[in-house]
């Protein structure tokens, strides 16, 4: 597997060049439903199918709901000392990165974003042409050895220091045959005591069965199925850590700010650090 990196001259063109448009793109869908303008037609009518079947604007305030469960959880380690941040499945760039957050609490505060999806490079290249603290890496998660190798990962994060893993809204995207399990225990593995992973997955519990069954077709068609899991299942990944309260919940009930914050029921979300 090849890792580009945002400091090489010709990703912007190698990114366009490899655009699928053909067929949705997960990270494009969510940009979607977050409101942005970095999708395409093919994009909007995937979403728009399973709004059909949730509820007008469900899926946009799901999405919302996990984003500023991680905009809280990374704040949260950020104000816990944590200078080193990793997201996995990053998407396209939007409002409150995990960059802005971090560096809003400590400005020297690292990130390294890494997607499979050749727009967010393209996209991520042109924010942070100027920003020596964070990087984008095109890489699949599905090979985290490779990624964890890579010069563009270690020359600006360091595994021999406490560092926050971030599967965000991603690990549903990798089927039971793809080793889900082993693509988060090899990044625990590689963490130092004092790490954090943050996590969110879409769940079959409380989901009625209409909507994962549409989940199922829309995603189907798209670069990269979908495979809700349980609540029970979702608690595998946090295997040898140590959960921060409140648990693994809603996204929107991990730690609220000022009791705005809805609860939907179509996904599980929680922070678990790594203790010895």
């Amino acid at each position: 597997m090849t890792v580009r990196g945002s400091s090489e001259p010709d990703d912007r063109d190698i990114a366009l060049a490899n655009l699928r448009l053909d067929r949705p793109t997960p990270a494009r869908m969510y940009d979607y439903f977050l409101g942005g303008k970095d999708n395409f037609q093919v994009d909007r009518d995937a979403a728009d199918l399973l709004d059909e079947v949730a509820g007008r604007g469900t899926t946009s305030t799901v999405a919302w709901e996990n984003r500023r469960f991680l905009q809280r959880a990374v704040a949260c380690l950020a104000e816990a000392g944590i200078d080193q941040f990793v997201d996995i499945g990053a998407g396209l760039p939007t409002q409150g990165n995990v960059h802005e957050v971090a560096q809003r609490v400590n400005p020297a505060a690292r990130v390294v974003y890494i997607d499979n999806d050749p727009i967010v490079l393209s996209h991520g290249r042109a924010l942070l042409a100027d920003d020596v603290t964070t990087r984008v890496l095109t890489a699949d998660m599905r090979e985290p050895q490779a990624i964890l190798a890579a010069p563009g990962l270690t020359e600006l994060i360091d595994f021999s220091r406490p560092v926050a893993v971030l599967f965000v809204a991603v690990l549903h995207f990798v089927r039971d045959d793809e080793d889900p399990y082993g693509i988060v225990g090899t990044f625990r593995d590689a963490m130092v005591p004092g790490s954090y992973l943050v996590l969110s997955h879409v769940t079959t519990d409380g989901t009625p069965t209409e909507i994962l069954a549409q989940n199922e077709r829309v995603y189907e068609k798209a670069t990269s199925p979908s495979r809700p899991r349980s609540r029970e299942e979702i608690m595998r990944f946090f295997d040898g850590l140590g959960l921060l309260e409140p648990g693994l919940v809603r996204p929107g009930l991990w730690r609220p700010e000022g009791g705005q914050e809805t609860a939907t029921n179509f996904m599980y979300a929680g922070v678990g650090v790594k203790t010895g």
